[in-house]
């Protein structure tokens, strides 16, 4: 669905021209109608391991609900398969996680509304993912502030909710899913955040930052390893795009 960029005044104002309901609902609306299936059929493959490592059908599908990030998933049902200690397992998610951290800062001031408390934007934090946080960078400043909100939750809550729905048929069909095919699913995410990085392109900075990563990626991964790389990446690509923004808006 296309969406029509707010008045300028009501943006301003921080109005909203429609219930918290019915935004909330366009929100999951335009989340099924293919950016919740993109992330979703990834977690099938996420169901299927939970099941291999021995884990019931109720922890894979509330590892979706409060973990809600496939790569962090993997590495819980992939170390208790592997037998590794739940200390380890625990610092490694918190590491892998870390990825969210610039995420949330940058997403967070789109969705805030004036007056807000803080249980609702520690809420809202915790339903940051890649594919939430690509598409709502992507379509939140159209809205109006006071709808932007509802529309994060609508949106973010029908991504998470048929993740979890489809963690558990992935558990359920472990005996029938190829394991390629498995594999193949938990590449959809990163796919569609590379697509939409590219299509909702727009400044110089925004090209230097997809660029830089790309060319870097290799590099950080020898430097510093495939546990950080994407830290290190983030934090040097992303830093000297900054900079190259600053300095051709001074040019």
């Amino acid at each position: 669905m296309a969406l029509v960029p707010a008045p300028r005044s009501a943006i301003n104002a921080g109005v909203s021209s429609r219930s918290d309901p019915l935004v909330f609902w366009r929100g999951a609306r335009d989340a099924l109608a293919l950016p919740a299936w993109i992330v979703g059929l990834s977690l099938l493959g996420v169901g299927s391991l939970a099941r291999d490592a021995g884990a019931p059908a109720g922890m894979a599908v509330l590892s979706t609900v409060l973990m809600w990030a496939a790569p962090a998933q993997v590495l819980l049902f992939g170390g208790l398969l592997g037998g590794a200690a739940l200390p380890a397992l625990a610092v490694a998610i918190c590491v892998s996680s870390l990825r969210f951290l610039p995420m949330t800062m940058s997403i967070l001031p789109l969705v805030r509304r004036p007056g807000q408390r803080w249980p609702v934007q520690v809420a809202a934090a915790h339903f940051v993912a890649v594919t939430a946080w690509v598409e709502g960078m992507r379509r939140l400043p159209n809205l109006p502030v006071g709808e932007r909100m509802p529309y994060f939750f609508g949106f973010a809550g029908a991504c998470m909710a048929l993740s979890a729905v489809l963690t558990l048929a992935g558990y359920q069909l472990v005996g029938v899913l190829p394991i390629a095919l498995g594999a193949g699913l938990l590449m959809l995410t990163p796919l569609f955040f590379t697509v939409a990085l590219v299509a909702s392109a727009r400044a110089r900075q925004d090209w230097a930052a997809i660029s830089l990563g790309f060319a870097l990626e290799p590099v950080a991964a020898v430097v510093a390893g495939r546990d950080f790389d994407l830290l290190a990446l983030g934090l040097v690509g992303g830093t000297a795009a900054y900079l190259a923004g600053r300095v051709g808006r001074r040019a």
